[in-house]
């Protein structure tokens, strides 16, 4: 393993974010033809939101490679390099939140990708068992703060995620993340490695967006349009699911999509963060 093995590393999570930003159609989120149900976001801001957290993704995946003690010890770090990530992220952008919940879990993904690499002595590519035991060290590394973060929510001054787990015990990607990121482990890269032997990579992502569409909780779509609406957004998206759209007809439903989600002002941010950590792993499988 070389001494550059974190830029490598990092280079494939900024590349997923630049992927997930450029891949179009996508309903009501940032993509190549519009800025969906963004009033304060377009796709140059997204570009240099994710370059502002490229020497961010460095450290994450140097301090997985060099870490020694204890796995608790090692999400202290990466927290601590992830509030100067989050700082330099919202310089760039002039205090809009683009890639908060991607920096979130990218300081997660790569500090343990780092981690298990090296204490396995194991390269790129992955193998899908890598992909899933880096999945399964997070929750060692992160789930005890993540409770106590819970415990102690600051109820003066809460964020969107922490009034969501208050209103309806929804943890969001906090949850996910002390879970082990079953969405990622049970649903998205199973999904993935299976779509992409046949598709091409556009053409596997679009199936994956109506996939996380149609499955996962989404805060992004909670905050804008409550309960409802992101049921509302579950039922439609798994109804188109269940007609097995050919590549052509999927790209047509998701632009048609696309207007509905601007015109409601709905905008599934949880999905974005999912593919662009799907389209990391795939990279670190060798897949694309």
């Amino acid at each position: 393993m070389t001494d550059q093995f974190h830029q490598k590393l990092a280079a494939l999570a900024t590349s997923a974010l630049l992927y997930e930003l450029s891949l179009t159609p996508k309903p009501g989120l940032v993509d190549r033809s519009n800025n969906g149900a963004h009033q304060d976001m377009d796709f140059p801001l997204f570009i240099k939101s994710s370059m502002s957290l490229l020497p961010f993704f460095e450290d994450y995946a140097k301090a997985g490679l060099n870490h020694t003690g204890s796995l608790q010890a090692l999400f202290d770090q990466s927290r601590s390099i992830g509030i100067r990530a989050e700082q330099a992220m919202f310089r760039a952008t002039k205090g809009v939140n683009t890639h908060k919940g991607a920096n979130f879990s990218f300081a997660l993904v790569l500090s343990a990708t780092g981690y298990f690499l090296k204490h396995h002595s194991k390269t790129l590519p992955l193998l899908p068992a890598d992909s899933q035991a880096i999945l399964q060290l997070i929750p060692a590394i992160c789930s005890s703060s993540l409770e106590e973060d819970f415990q102690h929510i600051d109820r003066q001054n809460l964020s969107y995620g922490e009034k969501l787990y208050l209103e309806h015990g929804l943890k969001g990607i906090r949850g996910e993340a002390a879970s082990g990121y079953p969405t990622l482990q049970n649903l998205l890269l199973p999904a993935l490695r299976q779509s992409l032997v046949h598709n091409s990579a556009d053409e596997a992502f679009h199936k994956a967006t109506l996939l996380l569409m149609a499955n996962i909780e989404d805060g992004n779509l909670i905050h804008r349009g409550g309960i409802a609406a992101w049921q509302e957004v579950k039922r439609q998206t798994q109804e188109a699911l269940s007609q097995n759209l050919s590549a052509e007809q999927l790209r047509k439903w998701l632009s048609d999509y696309d207007c509905c989600l601007i015109q409601k002002n709905l905008s599934p941010g949880g999905t974005a963060d999912f593919l662009a950590l799907g389209y990391f792993f795939m990279q670190a499988e060798g897949l694309i």
